[in-house]
């Protein structure tokens, strides 16, 4: 197969999205994924930015939409990339995922829009949890941490 058949299967550019990760007394919040990339397996509520939009605006509205939860976007955090492949291993959307720091306010976790389930996780021990995953979630929960430990204003 040459190079230019191989790449008519890619995406022509990545999604950008956003995801919101959400600190509360050591606990990151987290929903169950109804739909791909990950589908059935916990992560960040996020989702596309809208034209528009600004990344806090998406990551307050992704999780407001997903949890019901109501937070205070404080800073970027990371960016992360997420591939959405076929049964063949080929990547059918290439996402771009910001994480946005986000100190929650109040509330709690209701699943809603396309998310399966939301609660809250223990960030000690979250890779040891027999939770699945998505990739570099238990990272970003420990940076999170971290960051809002070190007084993210």
């Amino acid at each position: 197969m040459s190079d230019q058949t191989s790449s008519l299967h890619l995406p022509e550019r990545p999604i950008a999205a956003t995801i919101a990760v959400v600190v509360r007394d050591q606990q990151v919040l987290l929903v169950r994924r109804a739909n791909p990339p990950d589908q059935g397996m916990w992560g960040y509520p996020g989702g596309k930015i809208e034209a528009g939009e600004t990344l806090a605006q998406a990551a307050l509205r992704e999780l407001h939409e997903e949890t019901g939860i109501s937070a205070e976007a404080v800073d970027v955090l990371t960016a992360l990339d997420a591939f959405d492949r076929d049964a063949d291993g080929q990547v059918k959307r290439h996402f771009i995922l910001i994480a946005m720091l986000c100190r929650w306010n109040g509330g709690e976790p209701v699943a809603g829009d396309d998310a399966l389930d939301a609660g809250w996780f223990p960030v000690a021990g979250l890779e040891e949890s027999g939770v699945e995953l998505s990739a570099d979630v238990a990272w970003v929960a420990r940076k999170a941490v971290d960051v809002m430990a070190k007084g993210a204003s």
